[in-house]
């Protein structure tokens, strides 16, 4: 097992390139409320921001800290290799997830002073959505979760934390951001259906069956742009959100990539997960920069 470990070698553990998940909500939330007008705490925003990246850091390493014991993980199953390959021991990762975990909530504790009791339960039910996630990933409600942990529960306590008011119209956003969020764990789940059946769990992707899981991605990365459409035709979000379009082009491709599977197996989307991470920074990203303008014109 390899000692002395460098700040990259930290910085692999907690998985950065799936930190769009999380971040995207709390950016796009943000863009949306300044488009209508509300007035916005920024200090509260980015804390917000800041806040739920650690909770996702430890959310990742707390799933790998179980998928390593279940045997989820393997040497040779896809994904993260920090445990399998020996860089880290179990107890580091454990170590590590609960100081990042007790950092949010300390942190999340402090936000919570600053704002008012709503804000506490959307805490509370995200850190039990981090805590409980293997559990219930293994019981094929990941995907339920990861809606609940990373599109449902962000947009709303962002929108409180950054006006002090329940602003509910910010759930129309929960729905596209958290289908594209959505779908990262499912692709990863789909590649894995034959390794985690070994392992004796049963996730979503597993009770769909691959074919269908694989149309299911294509539905989750796709029906966002006719959502965000539908969306400016009800007058809910200014026509400047139609920019969000331009990221249908690497939704495509990723939709090619996923079909691929048919052909190849689960080789084809072995990197589909990150791939989609990438997804959801180009479509959050724009979809915020359209909010702004539309805020600012």
């Amino acid at each position: 097992m390899k000692t002395g470990h460098k700040f990259k070698d930290w910085l692999m553990a907690v998985r950065p390139w799936s930190f769009p998940a999380s971040a995207m909500p709390v950016i796009v939330t943000l863009g949306y409320l300044f488009s209508c007008g509300r007035d916005i705490i920024w200090v509260n925003g980015v804390w917000a921001l800041l806040n739920i990246i650690v909770f996702h850091a430890a959310g990742n390493t707390w799933s790998d800290y179980f998928d390593y014991r279940k045997r989820v993980d393997a040497e040779d199953t896809f994904g993260v290799r920090t445990l399998t390959s020996g860089m880290f021991s179990p107890k580091e990762i454990k170590r590590l997830s609960i100081w990042l975990l007790a950092v949010a909530l300390a942190a999340g504790v402090g936000l919570w002073l600053r704002t008012g009791m709503p804000l506490l339960y959307i805490g509370i039910a995200g850190a039990l959505c981090s805590l409980l996630y293997p559990y219930l990933k293994y019981h094929a409600l990941g995907d339920l979760v990861i809606f609940m942990a990373y599109a449902f529960l962000p947009t709303l306590g962002t929108a409180y934390a950054a006006t002090l008011e329940m602003d509910w119209s910010v759930l129309y956003l929960a729905v596209p951001v958290g289908l594209i969020t959505v779908a990262i764990l499912h692709c990863n789940n789909t590649r894995d259906i034959r390794t985690d059946d070994r392992a004796h769990i049963s996730t979503f992707a597993m009770r769909l069956g691959d074919r269908i899981s694989i149309w299911l991605y294509c539905f989750e990365v796709l029906f966002p742009f006719l959502w965000l459409t539908g969306c400016v035709i009800a007058g809910v979000f200014p026509v400047w959100a139609l920019l969000g379009w331009i990221a249908v082009v690497p939704a495509i491709l990723n939709s090619r990539m996923a079909l691929r599977y048919f052909k190849v197996g689960a080789s084809a989307i072995s990197n589909l997960d990150e791939a989609t991470a990438r997804l959801q920074l180009v479509f959050s990203l724009v979809l915020t920069v359209a909010f702004f303008v539309a805020g600012i014109l």
